[in-house]
């Protein structure tokens, strides 16, 4: 936040708990109450407090799922019921979901939960997109590969990515810069894959 306000910009951090649904509209009223229209709204959640609890499928419980789909699925769709009436009244809006790759391609490392979760993102993306786009709203997502944020990473990315190397917070954030542009007017419903090459399709 200082940053931003040394740049002459006005920041607010409103801290809430995106898998509870009253607390997310609370958090976005009062970010349109202090701050005015709500132009742009990035999902950014990932991995729960407990972290990605690895193993297969069946011998997990629906205890261990739910962790993921709250996070990852059920809090998109609680930012996106509480930001898009605003934007659809306004007539312009960006709805940025941040995804994974797991979505896309099986791997063996005991995360279906969580893909799952991620596959919903997808879905959510593409239905939003269809009902939002003659209104100005925009609604895509970003597909993360092998980001710099865990032991190993880079070393897995270097041997398994045509690019050498993991995505970086700068990758996703030029991403997402695009994504919430003017220029971007006539992309939505598309999920854009970040992973160094690491998947094509």
């Amino acid at each position: 936040m200082a940053t931003l306000e040394a740049e002459g910009l006005k920041a607010l951090a409103v801290p809430a708990d995106v898998t509870d649904y009253a607390q997310v509209r609370e958090m976005v009223a009062r970010v349109q109450g202090e701050l005015g229209s709500l132009d742009i709204y990035v999902s950014n959640a990932g991995v729960p407090v407990g972290g990605m609890n690895y193993g297969r499928f069946v011998d997990s419980t629906p205890e261990d799922w739910k962790p993921f789909i709250d996070l990852n699925l059920y809090a998109l769709m609680h930012g996106c019921h509480a930001v898009l009436p605003g934007m659809l009244e306004q007539g312009w809006g960006r709805v940025i979901a941040i995804t994974s790759e797991s979505w896309r391609a099986g791997v063996p490392m005991g995360i279906a939960a969580y893909a799952a979760s991620k596959a919903g993102v997808v879905g959510l993306v593409r239905q939003l997109a269809a009902e939002t786009g003659r209104q100005g709203v925009t609604v895509n997502a970003l597909s993360l590969g092998i980001m710099n944020n865990g032991e190993g990473a880079e070393t897995m990315a270097r041997k398994s990515t045509p690019a050498g190397r993991a995505g970086s917070p700068e990758d996703v954030g030029a991403g997402v810069a695009y994504l919430a542009s003017e220029e971007a007017g006539w992309v939505t419903g598309q999920v854009h894959a970040l992973n160094g090459g690491g998947l094509m399709a």
